[in-house]
């Protein structure tokens, strides 16, 4: 994508909101992204799920926090001039995500400021919220991303 089309830092101030999903579970992916990756009885069995505190077939939060990045990137991040992400500051798992549930939720710039090491990159603070179909929580993380300015050394932030 030719960079003028691309989302920057001056297009992203606090208070943008973009929406994620839906995103359907299905019971396959848990299994398959389980045997992968956490292979725990209750993401790989739906009898070991329902038996264990998660109350049925329940994606590993890893898989989750997968599909959320997902969500992220079809939203908003592959139309952007991002630079990556330094890190994340915290992953909440508020509830299980269960096989058959619908994930949809949001991603809320916090706040944004300018690199002061990297003038050109501009550092976008992001909170992300998932829900179920029931509009319960299941998943809350921050993190700052990087994202390039339209016009390299800008300081109008």
């Amino acid at each position: 994508m030719p960079d003028d089309t691309l989302l920057h830092f001056e297009d992203m101030p606090p208070g943008t909101v973009f929406p994620l999903g839906p995103k359907l579970v299905s019971a396959d992916e848990i299994i398959a992204f389980a045997m992968e990756y956490d292979a725990q009885p209750m993401h790989l069995d739906a009898e070991a799920g329902k038996a264990s505190i998660l109350g049925g077939l329940a994606a590993s939060g890893w898989h989750s926090c997968s599909m959320m990045m997902r969500m992220m990137a079809d939203s908003y991040l592959l139309r952007a001039a991002a630079e990556g992400a330094p890190g994340v500051d915290f992953v909440k798992w508020k509830k299980p995500v269960l096989a058959g549930d619908v994930l949809s939720g949001e991603s809320r710039v916090l706040d944004s400021r300018i690199s002061r090491s990297r003038p050109e990159i501009g550092i976008v603070s992001l909170r992300h919220e998932l829900r179920n179909q029931d509009g319960e929580t299941v998943l809350e993380s921050e993190n700052p991303v990087m994202i390039r300015l339209r016009e390299t050394g800008s300081t109008d932030k």
